[in-house]
């Protein structure tokens, strides 16, 4: 149950879902929301052993991919998340973005993000990240975005700093992977930041 707040929202309810998801652009990249068509690319990406690693929740087939890209769409008019899929010129899926946890009162929300393994290290996922990110800081109008990843999981900590995530504290044992708790450093970018 959530209680009443006592100020005004900080994005009034329906103001996000007023309209379809947003394609946002930089560039060559685009994030374009998900297609039924990108089920066969997203589920073979969960085969991949560093996605595996860092994200356990799974889709187990095709279908319930589709069933996953519905719920994003219902989230979206529920104004309770987006998900994207990273493309160049909005072609083939080469990666997920998502902007989960809309908290429209406080103007809060969480960002995750995995990249396939032929597209890494070519600044995707950080370019993705920004995107996404000045779009809800700006936009959107939300005042603070977060993040939170394995303190193992190097690769996402420099994909954060380099998208302007600044480092705010490690959270002891607050996630578990396969191979047990781990601890997870926390991310926020806030409006105003560079």
């Amino acid at each position: 149950m959530r209680f009443p707040l006592s100020t005004p929202p900080t994005i009034p309810a329906g103001t996000l879902a007023a309209g379809p998801q947003p394609t946002l652009a930089a560039g060559d990249l685009v994030l374009r929301p998900w297609q039924d068509g990108d089920a066969s690319t997203f589920l073979a990406a969960y085969q991949d052993p560093e996605v595996r690693r860092w994200h356990t929740r799974r889709p187990a087939s095709e279908e319930q991919v589709r069933e996953w890209f519905a719920f994003y769409r219902r989230a979206w008019r529920q104004e309770t998340a987006a998900s994207w899929a990273m493309t160049y010129g909005g072609g083939a899926m080469l990666g997920r973005m998502v902007l989960g946890g809309m908290d429209l009162g406080d103007g809060v929300a969480v960002c995750a993000y995995w990249v396939v393994p032929a597209a890494r290290g070519a600044g995707l996922a950080s370019r993705s990240l920004r995107a996404v990110s000045d779009w809800a800081l700006g936009a959107a109008g939300f005042h603070r975005l977060e993040l939170d990843h394995s303190t193992r999981n190097h690769p996402s900590c420099r994909v954060a700093v380099k998208a302007g995530f600044r480092p705010e504290g490690t959270r002891r044992r607050a996630a578990v992977h396969a191979d047990g708790p781990h601890d997870m450093h926390l991310h926020a970018r806030v409006r105003g930041d560079d």
